[in-house]
């Protein structure tokens, strides 16, 4: 019976595989799978007739696939133990004595020794040879960055103390750059809790999907600054972590908002008030009800003098305003007494979207001093309380920087709405989508402009805040640089002034092929300093077993893709790097010293799918709003099916990793190194500590004592590496998910913490919460 049963296990395996092997010849692919299923169909009929030969059959088809996975992926065991792993299994399950000693001859079947030898020598060398590769690691790119201190004084941006961290990037330029020392690569290995405080803002059963935790605090005097996911403004002591007040906006849910998040307050000290007077020092809060809040520092209550009442209404001159399509995710900067700031508005939901204008506010009086349209860009005016701006412009939801001495804000820009149809685009809604555009902080016109992607069918807006430093090169020659990275992986380096690249950027040929109604670009440009990764293969193509993995090779296959740029399409298209981006808000991290950048590269395949109108289903009841599944276009000729490429099993169809750490020397534009980050701890059922490189979102922090800080990875740590080498140097177990990007101060008596938000990311599914935690070293 024993030995029936695992004749009909391999003959259904050798259905299945058959079955998958055939559609996938047809589709172009690899012969393996046919041939992997006829080997277990013949292991199975030689099983139901008890012949020895099944061990012969089967173990000759483990050397066969070993020899085929050592020829596609090398000694790479990430990748071998997918192919080899259900293989090698079975062949231990046929060295059974209750199988092996039922085959073959009745007068024979006694021998168990040689009638062993045909499966157990293949087991034994696979075995071998998958323990070699967990020694060898195929991935990482070992190098050290320079440590030479280049810049003596560099910039920072803004009259910032060292102890403190006054905005998002910690100063207007974004450098996510500490001075502080005293935490360093010799004693970041003793860092413990200082003290956790909660905030009390946690995720309710009727929030929309995205609802996510990704503010990094402020830290001025004694005090830090944050907000929380439903906008609640809170101020914490920053010794203790004691709450010192905390302000509730009630934005209340809508659930047509795409996401549910505040990264961060922003904090102005008024130069002409006399000091303890109410509302010298504010705090403004953007909501996501589309309300800019400004509120005293000290105690939290709403400064009237602000706007109307305290409160600016960000829908105002909107020409359309649905509930929930437009609100401010992060927060505004402030630069010559105007607070200047964009809003979100939710991708794919309809073309009668509300206007991804830029406006700047007087920071006092909050009465409007200039806009800028990129759907009318010319005019920047103020506009008449009775007019409109241009519907559904390219956006800027993410964070700005700003260099005072050059009075320029720097946007980062995305798409108009569909992101994936371009048709019926302006001239200037082409010349601005995704891309870093220059804006006079006086007078709102833009100085120069940089796009990053021609024509954008794929939703690569500009996400991250652009960084700003002044870059030294080898002839001694210093220039304001920009260092903007982009979701396909490009680090654009740039002269702040002039938008030139420092680092060259090419146009490479991009593939045609767009739905009749649109086009392509002929070209998509490309920085010399690039983290993009290598066309995708069918042999990139993973899985937990080689069942799954065959039903990737299929999909692979089944969707279109011709490399990067592939244009969406009705039959499905792949897009790598997908819309998650390789970098997202969280940035990069620079050391103006050293003249270096640590950032997180991040690789997962996604896939769209144009839905003609007529097929698209009528909204369902309680339905609430997520940049994945089905995405509507009310308005346009298509919805579009998006979300990640994942297997029948719920992972990545691609092999891992698909989160790394990298370090950039930015002088010669040269990658020092590239490194798996993150396990799988919180990826799986059972808590393994295997570093496979997981995906993160999120940002890193760097401080002078040569520390990297970086939580954003979904397996739920913070961590601290070498900013030189790369090497992890310290992790602590978070309580939720740390999609925040981390910052430090210090206190008057000259110690230092580092905090770090752990409330979760509700579109990568780690765990929500609402803790702010806060590290430092023993006393």
């Amino acid at each position: 019976m024993f030995l029936t049963v695992t004749a009909v296990v391999f003959g259904i395996l050798g259905l299945v595989l058959g079955a998958g092997g055939i559609q996938l010849l047809i589709l172009g692919g690899s012969f393996y799978f046919l041939l992997a299923g006829l080997a277990f169909l013949a292991t199975a009929v030689l099983l139901f007739l008890r012949r020895v030969e099944a061990l012969w059959v089967y173990g000759l088809f483990i050397l066969g696939s070993l020899a085929w996975a050592l020829f596609e992926v090398g000694l790479d065991w990430w990748q071998l133990g997918p192919r080899g792993g259900l293989i090698i299994v079975l062949g231990l399950w046929l060295m059974l004595p209750a199988i092996r000693r039922k085959l073959g001859p009745a007068d024979r079947r006694e021998r168990a020794a040689t009638a062993m030898l045909p499966i157990a020598a293949p087991v034994l060398i696979a075995v071998i040879v998958a323990g070699i590769s967990l020694f060898v690691e195929t991935y990482d790119r070992d190098g050290v960055l320079p440590t030479d201190q280049v810049a003596a004084a560099p910039a920072l941006g803004g009259d910032v103390p060292d102890g403190d961290w006054h905005q998002y990037g910690r100063t207007p330029y974004g450098q996510r750059y500490s001075p502080l020392t005293q935490i360093n690569t010799d004693n970041v290995k003793d860092l413990k809790i200082a003290w956790t405080y909660q905030t009390g803002d946690v995720k309710l059963p009727e929030d929309v999907t995205e609802t996510t935790y990704q503010v990094t605090p402020l830290k001025i005097d004694d005090t830090l600054y944050l907000c929380t996911p439903h906008n609640w403004a809170i101020a914490v002591d920053a010794e203790t972590g004691q709450e010192k007040w905390k302000f509730d906006p009630n934005a209340g849910l809508e659930s047509d908002r795409q996401h549910q998040t505040c990264r961060g307050v922003t904090y102005y000290r008024d130069p002409t008030a006399v000091e303890g007077t109410v509302c010298a020092e504010r705090v403004y809060l953007p909501t996501s009800d589309a309300r800019l809040i400004a509120l005293d520092a000290g105690t939290g209550a709403i400064c009237e003098n602000f706007a109307d009442g305290g409160t600016l209404r960000l829908e105002q001159n909107m020409p359309y305003n649905p509930a929930g399509y437009y609100y401010s995710t992060s927060p505004p900067v402030i630069a010559a007494g105007k607070i200047i700031i964009g809003g979100a508005v939710n991708d794919n939901y309809s073309i009668q979207s509300p206007s991804g204008v830029i406006r700047a506010f007087d920071v006092n009086t909050g009465e409007l001093v200039w806009n800028w349209d990129s759907g009318n860009p010319t005019e920047t005016a103020p506009i008449g309380s009775d007019e409109t701006y241009m519907p559904n412009s390219p956006n800027s939801w993410s964070i700005f920087s700003v260099d005072e001495e050059l009075g320029l804000v720097y946007i980062p820009l995305g798409n108009q709405v569909p992101d994936q149809l371009g048709m019926g685009r302006s001239e200037s809604v082409e010349k601005y989508s995704s891309s870093i555009v220059a804006l006079d902080v006086n007078t709102g016109q833009d100085r120069w402009v940089m796009q990053t992607v021609h024509h954008d069918l794929w939703d690569m807006d500009v996400p991250a805040q652009p960084v700003l430093m002044d870059l030294t090169n080898a002839e001694g020659v210093v220039t304001p640089a920009l260092i903007g990275p982009t979701k396909q992986g490009d680090i654009y380096v740039l002269d702040r002034r002039t938008g030139e690249p420092i680092i060259p950027v090419r146009e490479l040929p991009a593939p045609g092929g767009a739905i009749p109604e649109d086009f392509t670009a002929p070209t998509q440009p490309i920085s010399d300093l690039t983290f993009r990764p290598p066309t995708m293969t069918e042999s990139n193509m993973w899985g937990l077993t080689i069942i799954d993995q065959m039903m990737c090779r299929i999909q692979f296959h089944q969707l279109k893709y011709e490399g990067q740029y592939t244009p969406p399409s009705l039959e499905g298209t792949l897009v790598y790097p997908g819309n998650f981006g390789t970098f997202n808000w969280g940035s990069v991290a620079v050391d103006p010293e050293r003249q270096v950048m640590f950032g997180m590269p991040t690789y997962l395949a996604f896939t769209s799918k144009l839905v003609p109108r007529s097929e698209i289903p009528p909204k369902e009841e309680g339905e609430t709003g997520s940049e994945q599944g089905l995405n509507r276009n009310e308005g346009a000729p298509y919805g579009i099916i998006m979300g990640p490429f994942l297997s029948p099993l719920g992972i990545p169809c691609q092999a891992p990793p698909w989160g790394t750490i990298a370090g950039v020397d930015l002088r010669s534009g040269e990658i020092a190194y590239q490194k798996r980050n993150g396990t799988v701890y919180d990826m799986t059922p059972l808590p393994l500590p295997f570093k496979v490189g997981v995906p993160g979102i999120g940002g890193p922090m760097i401080t002078k004592g040569g520390v990297v800080f970086l939580g954003a990875a979904v397996d739920n740590y913070l961590r601290a590496y070498d900013l030189t080498n790369g090497e992890q140097l310290w992790e602590s177990r978070l309580p939720a998910g740390g999609q925040a990007t981390p910052m430090t101060y210090a206190l008057d008596n000259g110690k230092q913490y580092v905090v770090m938000v752990a409330g979760g990311h509700g579109s990568v599914g780690t765990d929500p919460g609402d803790y702010v935690i806060a590290y430092t070293l023993p006393d």
